[in-house]
């Protein structure tokens, strides 16, 4: 496990979120668990540079990047030849639509929460943070309450990643690291809780943008 500061810094990324869930995971001091370096095990499909390094899991649902940038949401398991692949848990929008939840109970909480969308294209990528649990800032919000921001955005899918205390987008500007949400771990806001996996984007700088 690592934090999302961590994960951008050592893969030199310009942006990064938190991804999978996972276990185990213990929230409270003395005994919270991950730390960074703590082994962690993913909930569902993850996939690198071509290479499935967690298992396809029943109850989870995967973002698939093909290898010409294509993203598209799949339950259960990416299709042969895609290039990266993240595992969420509920799809929230299909087609447009609000999916219907698989009652697991905690989609009513309001929570901090992390959330990947795409359009009809599979071209554009939304990576949407919401921040919670702190007093007089943010509360959360539910699944449904999500789904519907998402839906304003006009995307045609979206994937709900890990949230809660797991939550947090980082972005780097030249060498500097700039948290642009408030995380919240072990009670404590800012603090950024390690996590299994991360969702990072490589970015090339906009003189050198064709």
């Amino acid at each position: 496990a690592r934090t999302t500061s961590k994960f951008v810094r050592e893969f030199k990324l310009q942006l990064a979120i938190n991804g999978s869930f996972f276990y185990p995971f213990r929230q409270y001091p003395p005994n919270s668990y991950p730390k960074s370096g703590d082994p962690v095990i993913v909930q569902g499909q993850v996939i690198s540079e071509g290479k499935s390094y967690a298992p396809p899991k029943a109850t989870s649902s995967v973002l698939c990047i093909s290898k010409f940038i294509r993203a598209q949401i799949y339950q259960k398991r990416c299709p042969i030849g895609t290039s990266q692949g993240l595992a969420g848990r509920e799809i929230l929008l299909k087609e447009g639509k609000p999916a219907v939840l698989g009652g697991r109970g905690g989609e009513n909480l309001f929570s901090p929460r992390t959330a990947v969308a795409i359009d009809k294209s599979g071209k554009t990528l939304w990576l949407i943070i919401v921040d919670g649990r702190q007093k007089f800032y943010s509360e959360g919000v539910s699944l449904a309450e999500l789904t519907k921001i998402i839906q304003e955005l006009g995307a045609d899918s979206a994937l709900n990643l890990d949230g809660g205390g797991s939550s947090t987008l980082v972005v780097a500007n030249n060498t500097k690291l700039r948290v642009l949400n408030s995380p919240i771990q072990t009670r404590i806001p800012t603090r950024q809780r390690p996590v299994a996996n991360h969702l990072g984007i490589y970015a090339l700088p906009l003189e050198n943008r064709e």
